[in-house]
């Protein structure tokens, strides 16, 4: 059997499945080509403006209070950790439906959280990637 990391034993028991590890996505490129780039970050923590509803929406759910005001986890995982592994799918399916036996309520009632749940992803996936280095963002001037 094979020895797990600690983030990744919380991932698998999210429901991730674990994949080879690959480059992160830079700040301002798109992921794959041909699909839209995640977010925007300046200075580490100027982000667009989706990007800003989404850490909006982390603070409506009061995310904060099981994963952390930084995002490395208190009661609830680290998802700067989680977030390296887990699929999009699996993050949604997870913030709609929670994870009961793990503690993890669901938000599928918060329309604050399921308006933004791309946003909220964008913004946790760079908080994960390192792009955002702040958990505390401002909206990008324009």
């Amino acid at each position: 059997m094979r020895n797990f990391a600690p983030w990744q034993m919380v991932a698998l028991a999210l429901g991730a499945t674990l994949i080879a590890p690959s480059n992160p996505v830079a700040q301002d490129t798109a992921p794959t080509a041909g699909s839209p780039k995640l977010y925007t970050v300046v200075d580490g923590y100027k982000v667009d403006s989706n990007t800003m509803n989404g850490f909006r929406a982390w603070r409506a759910g009061a995310c904060d209070r099981c994963h952390g005001a930084n995002q490395e986890g208190l009661v609830g995982p680290s998802l700067l950790e989680s977030l390296k592994v887990l699929s999009k799918e699996d993050f949604v399916k997870a913030v709609r439906d929670g994870r009961l036996e793990k503690g993890m309520v669901a938000f599928s009632s918060s329309k604050m959280v399921m308006d933004n749940i791309d946003n909220l992803y964008a913004y946790l996936k760079g908080r994960s990637e390192g792009d955002i280095t702040r958990a505390k963002v401002e909206e990008l001037k324009k």
